[in-house]
């Protein structure tokens, strides 16, 4: 390609306006626009979202607005790349903090974007995915897949907070978003899947000959597994990073089609530099205090804090303290689109 190309102001002005009424345009002004060389040149910016800031605006929602009157009471994280309002974090991934209080419950519906919660804070609350009620605790992966039923409630005393990840960019550039409400489902008398056909790993319930795998048989991931897991990657792990994936357990494939989740552990004092990855990611702190410079800006993390990272950022992850972070990411739909990449530093 050549290296300097023609400006849309070099062209005749009359050339310009016969183009605007035939509704086209050149290339050629935009091209190192959306193929810049050598890599992306992303619009999103690092993102940090203090918990201790957030947190009394949640809760002043809960005053001013019932829940009857939000269906979902939100705070959406916005990437500060596109400014306060945007609804997305990441080019393809929406987070948002929601809260509901004791008593509340915030209707049935199910949507085309797939979504997933990490419970921040609180104990009471469920969800309800076509009639399995899902308890959630702090730190737990709640999913809500893309099509599911799902309605949730609270039979807690203090108010419940959980962090929303959504594929919602997505469908909403596809023009493909959109929602279906329902009655508050009823609750199947028994434990979740967590707890009865997934209780150990390796382990899944024993099929017949032709019997077809459940696409989602397991939507909650309890973090007290979660960190136990970790801790003991980190025993016998040597200095090896000690991250895990999310995986169905009976395909071994992320969670769901379009975002991924993966839990990190860094040990205190530890400094991870991971490599340069093509997909976008937001950390959310469970546990721990540490810093994270990111494209050199410092970001100093607690536990229940946010934070984001563009594609290709330079990241240096350090532990003050113990520290357990849960990653959302885009590679699933990176990898089926087989563009994604990571680069070393």
């Amino acid at each position: 390609m050549a290296e300097t190309l023609g400006t849309l102001e070099e062209l005749p002005l009359d050339y310009r306006e016969a183009m605007t009424a035939a509704g086209v345009a050149p290339l050629w002004p935009m091209m190192r626009n959306v193929l810049p060389h050598g890599a992306p040149k992303p619009v999103t910016k690092p993102g940090f979202w203090s918990y201790e800031a957030v947190r009394p605006l949640l809760v002043r929602a809960g005053e001013l607005t019932p829940v009857e009157k939000a269906e979902r009471r939100v705070l959406v994280l916005s990437d500060p790349g596109r400014g306060a309002g945007a609804m997305l974090a990441t080019p393809s991934i929406y987070i948002g903090l929601q809260l509901l209080l004791p008593g509340e419950t915030a209707p049935a519906h199910r949507h085309t974007p797939s979504a997933a919660r990490i419970i921040v804070e609180g104990k009471g609350g469920f969800t309800v995915v076509d009639g399995e009620k899902l308890p959630m605790e702090v730190g737990d992966l709640v999913l809500t897949p893309g099509g599911e039923w799902h309605d949730h409630g609270h039979e807690g005393t203090e108010p419940v907070v959980w962090l929303d990840a959504l594929d919602l960019p997505l469908f909403v550039y596809l023009e493909g978003s959109y929602a279906e409400e329902a009655p508050l489902q009823a609750q199947r008398n028994r434990p979740d899947a967590s707890q009865v056909e997934y209780l150990a790993s390796g382990l899944a319930p024993a099929r017949g000959r032709g019997a077809q795998v459940r696409r989602y048989p397991m939507m909650r991931y309890p973090w007290v597994r979660t960190e136990a897991a970790l801790r003991e990657m980190a025993k016998w792990g040597g200095e090896d990073p000690v991250e895990a994936d999310f995986v169905n357990p009976e395909t071994g494939e992320d969670v769901l089609p379009i975002m991924g989740f993966t839990a990190m552990m860094l040990r205190e004092g530890e400094t991870l530099r991971p490599p340069l990855v093509s997909s976008a990611s937001v950390f959310h702190v469970v546990k721990g205090h540490g810093t994270s410079r990111i494209n050199g800006e410092t970001i100093a993390w607690g536990p229940k804090d946010t934070f984001s990272a563009p594609c290709f950022a330079e990241i240096d992850h350090h532990a003050g303290e113990e520290a357990f972070l849960m990653r959302v990411h885009d590679r699933p739909l990176q990898e089926k689109l087989r563009f994604y990449e990571e680069r070393a530093r």
